[in-house]
């Protein structure tokens, strides 16, 4: 059985986004934006393990609010993206529903890990 991060319900989620980003744009010549908006969407789930692996409760804030930071990131990419045509408007606007919900659930581990 799983034990860690790999049950938190908001890694398993950002790796889901992840891996969908990172498929997405498997074929996108525009090499600059295809390795920004990978890389900030592999900072989510990255950030949320690390942090939790962490054992100070301020390194763990740290790496959440990395996370966090990096669902902004990621969702001001995917806006640009759908204004120059590089993402589908209606995947798009999934995703940015994603991210903001992503932002939530690493809020909602902030203060329980703050709560500890």
């Amino acid at each position: 059985m799983k034990t860690g991060f790999e049950n938190l319900e908001v890694w398993k989620k950002s790796c889901v986004l992840c891996a969908e980003i990172y498929k997405y744009f498997r074929n996108n010549k525009d090499y600059g934006f295809k390795d920004q908006i990978t890389r900030s969407s592999l900072s989510i789930p990255s950030n949320i393990s690390e942090g939790y692996e962490r054992s100070s409760k301020k390194e763990k804030h740290r790496f959440y609010t990395i996370a966090r930071a990096s669902t902004g990131e990621l969702r001001t990419q995917i806006m640009v993206g759908i204004k120059i045509d590089y993402i589908d408007k209606e995947v798009g606007s999934r995703w940015i529903l994603e991210t903001r919900e992503l932002s939530a659930m690493i809020t909602g581990l902030m203060n329980s890990t703050n709560a500890q």
